[in-house]
């Protein structure tokens, strides 16, 4: 590849960014189209990840994911005045609301005990650790001679502080991850130095699949450390036996293999019969496998408010994630924590994900329609999580990219997250708007039936402004 023409804007010497007034690339193989150099959604994302003229010892473009980038552009245009009249399409969350036929209702109030009221432990309350791990043993482990104990849970506060403290106990290590993938992982990635990150790219011909062969690759290059979610964030396809068992009898004895299931509820495979997805199902020795498994209240039992999640793993494993949290969160709310005991249940758990699942894959099938309708093309549809990842190639030019066409978005009040924010690229090795994934959004149905009518409405106006020759967004 020839290295001709490429355009540098960092300064070399001091590290700063050099100003300029046009749309200049740090590391890229092409020219900017008119699409980018006339969008101040561009400029507005170069600025941001190219670096801000910080205070000492500030760097700001460490301060938030993608998610929150583009929920501030949405304040900018009054979401935060008037959030009621918008449709946010881009928060990763699902409906909170006790709405879903066949659900248990949530908590309306809490008790708080004398314990609770006190520092818990760093690894969460040895009830709540239980009770998770017999719920695993339930739904995945019944009559397997290696079973789950407490001492293998580990409670956190929260997805992220769950990864933030699995990277924290790492060895040195190459750490492979593929893209596209959860928006918080690169954040994540690019904080610690006690591992290697290093990206792998799937094919959107191949569903964005992770197949053995590709985990044999990883390996074979070296990679002792493999993270991935599963289902996947943003495609919302799901990796099941028996490629699964595959992975993981590959991952065995050769490299740590690091679950994100926080989806695993949210299974449209198997006719919504309650199953969830998760690796616990291969697993031989629960103390000898090295598989960490993350998943919480947050997703699965629409809790997002809670911040109660748990890490599951080797007891070795489970020691150093549950001490850490002594220097890195401080560990979870212990009220929430003696909450959750009741939730977890097998059988209510079980009955619970029958009814998400039968609520959500009806609100996927709605979707699709009505995108289909607009001049869509979805090839995949998502066989899981509450995501679809839109093409959007098909469009008119002017909104034929991620960040232009949430531009465009906004201005009708609908919230989406560019699909560039999924190439995750800690490093910063190349220039994103080389990515596979600009031409691209994440598409979230997880909030409420008339949230996705709403949010459907305004995509349908910007497809139709645009379509009768509308100018570029600015």
């Amino acid at each position: 590849m020839s290295f001709n023409n490429r355009k540098f804007s960092m300064n070399r010497s001091s590290g700063v960014p050099r100003e300029s007034t046009r749309l200049s690339r740090r590391f890229s193989s092409h020219e900017p189209s008119s699409n980018e150099t006339n969008s101040k959604i561009h400029r507005q994302f170069r600025n941001a990840h190219e670096g801000h003229k910080s205070h000492a010892g500030l760097d700001p473009t460490r301060a938030s994911t993608g998610v929150i980038w583009c929920t501030e552009r949405a304040y900018e245009h009054g979401f935060l005045d008037e959030p009621e009249k918008w449709a946010n399409l881009g928060q990763g969350a699902p409906e909170v609301e006790d709405d879903i036929e066949g659900s248990f209702e949530r908590p309306k109030e809490i008790d708080v005990s004398m314990t609770g009221r006190e520092y818990g432990p760093t690894a969460g309350i040895k009830s709540l650790r239980a009770a998770v791990a017999n719920l695993y043993n339930a739904h995945h482990r019944e009559g397997k001679e290696s079973q789950y104990t407490w001492e293998n849970v580990c409670i956190v506060p929260g997805g992220r502080a769950g990864l933030i403290r699995i990277a924290a106990v790492l060895n040195n290590a190459y750490l492979g991850f593929f893209i596209p993938d959860y928006t918080a992982y690169n954040e994540m990635l690019s904080l610690f130095k006690n591992f290697a990150a290093i990206p792998s790219p799937l094919a959107e011909d191949d569903e964005y699949s992770i197949h053995p062969d590709k985990i044999a690759e990883e390996i074979a290059r070296g990679t002792s450390v493999i993270l991935t979610s599963n289902p996947r964030n943003p495609t919302g396809h799901v990796v099941k036996n028996p490629e699964l068992a595959e992975i993981q009898d590959i991952c065995r004895d050769r490299a740590t293999l690091v679950m994100d299931e926080f989806y695993a509820g949210y299974n449209y495979t198997s006719d919504c019969d309650g199953t969830s997805i998760s690796a616990a199902d291969n697993i031989d020795d629960v103390d000898e496998d090295d598989v960490l498994i993350i998943d919480g209240l947050t997703k699965r039992f629409r809790l997002p408010g809670w911040r109660i999640a748990w890490i599951i793993g080797p007891k070795e494993f489970i020691k150093a994630i549950g001490s850490c949290g002594s220097y890195l969160d401080g560990g979870a709310n212990v009220p929430f924590q003696e909450a959750a005991i009741p939730m977890l249940e097998p059988g209510k758990v079980l009955t619970e994900m029958k009814a998400l699942q039968r609520h959500f894959k009806d609100k996927r099938d709605y979707v699709i329609e009505r995108l289909r309708g607009m001049g869509f093309h979805i090839k995949n549809v998502p066989d899981s999580t509450f995501y679809l990842w839109l093409d959007l190639e098909g469009l008119p030019a002017a909104i034929s990219d991620g960040l232009n066409f949430f531009q465009a978005c906004l201005e009708e009040r609908v919230i989406v997250v560019p699909g560039i924010f999924f190439d995750l690229n800690p490093s910063k090795r190349r220039d994103l708007f080389d990515s596979p994934c600009h031409h691209f959004v994440r598409f979230s149905y997880g909030p409420k039936m008339e949230t996705l009518k709403m949010g459907l409405d305004g995509i349908e106006r910007v497809v139709t402004k645009f379509k009768g020759g509308a100018e570029n967004p600015e």
